[in-house]
């Protein structure tokens, strides 16, 4: 049980607040590569509680700026693509992908007017066939050399979830929260635990199942917004306090190790769970035939944000125990001006972590599944 502070400290997620800063820390995916093109070159992203506009110039260049234009608040997502960036749709402000303004057409000609407007921006970097953006402090955090991402050996596709409506944190719980595995997906998992078990590792939390059968599942969250499980990883993107963006990145291995060079990911969004599919319960029926569905109608209808003030914890709950321990004790190292968990900023200090490689040996039971190993 949390107090309604604390409660607070863990699911606000916007600028200023104890979790949007910690979350501003790290590295989200906020949309899909192949989809920003010459024809249509801007797109709206609602990210730890700011709207923003993606957009590519006429040069290729990508920038993430604030959507709203610094002259007087009209949306850029339908502005005008140019050679050196984006212009205001409504005075023709024109700022490049630093947020930089270039014009103030309406202005004198000798101005120097827009010379004192800084637009906010956030820099961007494409990974996976995804670009990512960071919207924390400088200097810039490498993203971590994680096997679903940086693998050669094989081919990507991405799965884009149905728009989640509720807080982040509440599928966050769910991943180390193994209890749930053989009462809430008994006719799609059929899997029976003998026992489970968790502890902490340099970039977030390893949860171990024991099977009755005697296989080991062994796989990580990777703190503070992804599930590692599989051949997937599922990066849960907070776009505000009650809505959150769900990426499935699937790894699939060549069969004879090939490398695959170049590998632009194809992309497919998944059919809504429920109908209504912008309703909220009790107000829509969320389809129960499936993983996936039945974890949404389990994360949604705890509420749009739940309330940890009047749950009653048991020993099956340690790892949702576990993980807010973590939560609270990294927002704490941010207040404090350190790095939370998991930061890498050294190149030459960021191994590859083979977490494929970790869940193959587990499951034929070896305790000695490696945590990292070079590339």
């Amino acid at each position: 049980m949390l107090t309604r502070e604390e409660n607070e400290k863990i699911t606000r997620v916007g600028p200023g607040t104890p979790a949007g800063e910690l979350l501003r820390r790290y590295w989200f995916p906020v949309g899909v590569a192949s989809e920003l093109t010459a024809e249509s070159p801007t797109q709206i992203v609602r990210i730890l509680g700011e709207t923003l506009v993606l957009f590519r110039d006429k040069k290729g260049n990508v920038g993430l700026l604030n959507d709203r234009c610094s002259h007087r608040g009209a949306s850029l997502c339908y502005g005008r693509v140019e050679e050196r960036g984006i212009a205001c749709p409504y005075h023709g402000w024109l700022y490049d992908t630093k947020g930089n303004c270039l014009e103030t057409p309406a202005e004198p000609a000798e101005s120097k007017f827009h010379l004192t407007v800084k637009q906010k921006s956030y820099p961007v970097q494409k990974l996976v066939g995804l670009y990512w953006a960071y919207l924390g402090p400088q200097p810039l955090p490498l993203i971590p050399n994680f096997d679903v991402w940086f693998r050669k050996d094989g081919h990507r596709k991405i799965f884009i979830q149905p728009q989640l409506d509720c807080n982040w944190f509440q599928a966050m719980e769910n991943s180390m929260d193994p209890a749930h595995l053989q009462i809430l997906h008994q006719d799609t998992a059929n899997r029976d635990v003998q026992e489970f078990d968790f502890y902490e590792v340099s970039y977030g939390l390893m949860k171990r199942r024991t099977y009755k059968n005697g296989m080991i599942d062994e796989h990580p969250v990777i703190f503070p917004n992804i599930l590692r499980q599989g051949n997937v990883g599922q990066i849960r993107v907070p776009m505000d306090d009650t809505h959150t963006k769900v990426y499935f990145v699937r790894f699939f291995p060549s069969q004879n190790g090939e490398i695959v060079e170049n590998d632009e990911p194809p992309v497919e969004y998944i059919k809504p769970y429920k109908n209504p599919p912008d309703a909220l319960h009790p107000y829509t029926k969320f389809r129960m035939d499936m993983v996936q569905a039945q974890d949404h109608m389990a994360w949604e209808t705890q509420g749009p944000i739940a309330d940890r003030t009047n749950e009653r914890l048991t020993s099956s709950d340690r790892g949702v125990i576990l993980l807010r321990e973590v939560m609270f004790r990294e927002l704490k190292k941010v207040q404090q001006g350190q790095d939370p968990m998991g930061i890498v900023r050294d190149a030459a200090n960021n191994p590859f972590i083979d977490t494929h490689l970790l869940e193959s040996i587990a499951q034929i039971g070896d305790d000695r599944a490696p945590r990292a190993v070079n590339q």
